[in-house]
C-alpha cells in the first residue's frame, strides 16, 4: 500500500558533516591551492605536481637522490622515479652516480631545469602570498604553527610505510 503520499521517514542526522570535516577541508584547500599552482607549472612549462615538486626540491637542495625526495614532497618513490624519467627525457635533470651507494643515484637540475625552477618559483610564491593576504600577520603565524603541529600528529596517526600521492 505504498503511495506517493505515504509519510516518510526523516533522515537520520548524519554522523559526518562533510562540510565540516577537518580532513574533508584540509584537502578542498590543498586541491584548490594546487589548481592556481598548476596554471603557473603546468600550463606555462608542461610540469607534473609530482615533476614541479622534484624540480623545486633540487632547486632547494641543489642534488638530491629519489629516495631523499620522497617524503619532502610526501610522494611515493615510484611517483619520484617516474617524475624524475620524463624530466631526464625533457632535459630537466641529470643524474649521476651516487659512489657511496651504487643502488642509488644523485639527481641535479640542468641549466635549463635551472631556469625553469627560477622563473616559476617566484609567481608560485605569490599565489602563497595572496592566498595568505587575507589573514594578518599573526594569523599567518599561527596557522604556519598550527599547520606544522597537525602534520607532527597526521605523520604518527598514517601507516609507517605511507607516503601519500595527493598532499
Amino acid at each position: 500500500m505504498a503511495s506517493g503520499s505515504a509519510a516518510r521517514k526523516p533522515a537520520p542526522e548524519p554522523l559526518v558533516v562533510l562540510e565540516e570535516f577537518l580532513p574533508y577541508r584540509l584537502n578542498v584547500l590543498a586541491g584548490l591551492t594546487s589548481s592556481a599552482l598548476a596554471q603557473i607549472y603546468a600550463e606555462r612549462f608542461g610540469l607534473s605536481i609530482p615533476a614541479w615538486r622534484v624540480i623545486v626540491t633540487l632547486g632547494q637542495y641543489e642534488c638530491r637522490t629519489a629516495r631523499d625526495m620522497a617524503p619532502d614532497g610526501v610522494m611515493h618513490k615510484s611517483t619520484v622515479s617516474r617524475a624524475v624519467s620524463a624530466l631526464e627525457k625533457r632535459g630537466l635533470v641529470k643524474r649521476r652516480p651516487n659512489l657511496d651507494d651504487r643502488r642509488e643515484e644523485w639527481l641535479a637540475l640542468t641549466p635549463e631545469g635551472r631556469a625553469i625552477y627560477e622563473a616559476v618559483a617566484p609567481e608560485a610564491l605569490a599565489v602563497g602570498e595572496r592566498l595568505l593576504s587575507v589573514l594578518t600577520p599573526q594569523e599567518q603565524q599561527t596557522l604556519s604553527a598550527l599547520i606544522d603541529k597537525l602534520t607532527r600528529q597526521a605523520r604518527l596517526l598514517a601507516p609507517q610505510d605511507a607516503e601519500g600521492e595527493e598532499a
